[in-house]
């Protein structure tokens, strides 16, 4: 049977008729829409798992099967958490869907390549929706694009070493959503057997988690944008003290864990949420203890897993944008400087500070020298901020990946500054390069951007996007050259960390910022017992 069984609906709007496409899935029957600005159906807003409303921070539940046709045509679900635009506070817990884009000539005899999105977010904040994610540049390469929710802040990442609240439940969400996928996307024209996953910042570190993890794996290819698990930022130590200060902040004061869960299992989603940004709390992955009869996804800290095994035979395509934390420093005033010392707040991150024996002094001498931190060294401190956050932990997880036997691994830096510039166009920053998130804009049709796109950032737009979803089709972004892509893109090897400069002109280089990250490379060698997580 034809993935898709079509039925001839009337519309009500211009009296015309409309295909809407109708997909038999494991799950059970699942409509969609014909796209309007392409050639491509939407399924959005499918329901892939459960919250548990008697322990919502522990693990789901896969979705039970449709009783009726299930009309997936709401892509507007949104997890827990303080949103990004407003910092209104948002979300259900009705939230675990997925958003399925399939260009309309996918078919049982015509399978095409899936790729699936994760977002980042900080393990806090994001969501799936069109609004920023929007397909049409991707799947009109012939590409299947998914993009899913999962649980974010307290009840995605809450660690207890518990086997209630073990840890990670949001990355064993994604394990979910990604098992809905292999199970039913071939119904849908998809190739079970050339699935990419693909994030940004903290997506590339769950991508990368994935990979690390006691799960199967569930797909092959990978695409890592921003991030990495040996990132300071990606991971913390359980805290069994969660849910007491959570509890006090709403007014309910007690020293057990039982009870203050108890207590916040039934408060509103969204007092927790606000109790947890009103007290500065962080959630992030975290290395479980294991329990009998609970599946654990991380046992083992990453600093630790010298061979990445289900990297073996992958391809995968990983790297960074030019000035990942741009926008932290750059148009700071004088005052900021004296107040944030970045130094002092990231190192701990990684290193147990007290193990270094005051050589953390070199981090802050090789970046500034002996000058005091200010706007006249904004330039060295983003550049310390990016290689200490972004660069340095990228460039770690290639070459481990490397050493994993990967199949071919590519490395890119992305540098245009253009008007779709995600981050940057936010924050009316005009100064050259790409910070953090930037290359969204180009890769996806985002809502906050004009419909009318540029000359120059279309052709961003379409580089970008082709040598992604060459990527995801040939396992290779360059299986010949273009006028759009005029040179070959070289993997990188065990002797040269070949990388492409993505910008208006295309670009090669070997090892970027060979001399701030060979400092990295040796500072960490010189003090590997003081790293976090690292089993002496």
């Amino acid at each position: 049977m034809l993935p898709f069984v079509l039925f001839l609906l009337f519309a009500a709007v211009e009296a015309r008729l409309r295909l809407d496409p109708l997909v038999d899935t494991k799950q059970g029957l699942i409509k969609g829409l014909r796209a309007d600005d392409g050639d491509y159906s939407m399924f959005l807003g499918i329901p892939y798992a459960v919250v548990d409303g008697d322990n919502p921070f522990g693990v789901a539940q896969p979705h039970p099967q449709f009783e009726e046709v299930f009309e997936a045509y709401d892509d507007s679900a949104i997890c827990p958490q303080v949103e990004e635009f407003d910092h209104s506070i948002v979300g259900t817990l009705d939230c675990l869907h997925l958003n399925i884009y399939v260009p309309n000539k996918a078919s049982s005899r015509h399978r095409m390549p899936v790729l699936v999105w994760i977002h980042g977010g900080g393990f806090e904040i994001g969501f799936s929706g069109r609004y920023l994610y929007g397909p049409k540049y991707i799947v009109r390469n012939d590409v299947i694009l998914v993009t899913l929710n999962y649980r974010l802040g307290p009840y995605g990442f809450m660690c207890l070493d518990t086997p209630d609240v073990p840890g990670n439940q949001g990355l064993k969400d994604q394990v979910l959503a990604l098992k809905w996928i292999k199970a039913n996307i071939e119904e849908f024209g998809g190739d079970i057997n050339k699935i990419t996953v693909f994030g940004e910042s903290a997506g590339a570190a769950s991508v990368e988690y994935h990979l690390v993890s006691n799960n199967e794996r569930l797909f092959n290819q990978a695409i890592l944008q921003s991030g990495s698990v040996y990132s300071g930022w990606s991971i913390k130590d359980s805290d069994s003290s969660v849910p007491s200060k959570l509890a006090k902040q709403l007014g309910f004061e007690t020293d057990s864990i039982d009870e203050a869960l108890a207590f916040l299992k039934k408060t509103d989603v969204k007092l927790v949420i606000a109790a947890a940004n009103e007290i500065s709390l962080k959630f992030r992955p975290c290395v479980e203890h294991e329990f009998e009869g609970v599946e654990s996804f991380l046992t083992r800290h990453p600093v630790n897993v010298e061979q990445v095994a289900k990297a073996k035979n992958m391809a995968i395509l990983s790297g960074y944008n030019n000035h990942e934390y741009l926008l932290q420093y750059v148009e700071k005033p004088e005052e900021y400087y004296t107040t944030n010392d970045p130094f002092d707040a990231l190192l701990p991150l990684i290193f147990n500070v007290e193990d270094l024996n005051g050589r953390e002094q070199l981090v802050r001498r090789f970046y500034i020298g002996d000058n005091a931190i200010s706007q006249q060294m904004k330039w060295n401190i983003i550049n310390f901020y990016s290689d200490f956050s972004i660069n340095h932990p990228v460039q770690r997880s290639v070459e481990r990946f490397i050493n994993s036997n990967a199949k071919k691994v590519y490395h890119y830096i992305f540098s245009y500054n253009g008007g779709r510039n995600f981050v940057k166009k936010r924050a009316n920053v005009t100064i050259g390069g790409a910070a953090h998130a930037d290359e969204l804009g180009y890769l996806f049709d985002m809502t906050i951007f004009d419909k009318d796109v540029s000359e120059e950032d279309q052709l961003i737009v379409d580089r970008i996007t082709e040598l992604w979803t060459n990527f995801v089709k040939h396992g290779n972004p360059t299986p010949e050259t273009s006028d759009l892509i005029p040179t070959i893109w070289p993997a990188v090897t065990k002797d040269s960390l070949n990388y492409m400069n993505i910008n208006t002109m295309v670009h090669l280089g070997t090892r970027p910022y060979s001399n701030r990250l060979a400092f990295w490379d040796l500072f960490y060698d010189t003090n590997k017992q003081a790293v976090r997580g690292y089993d002496n």
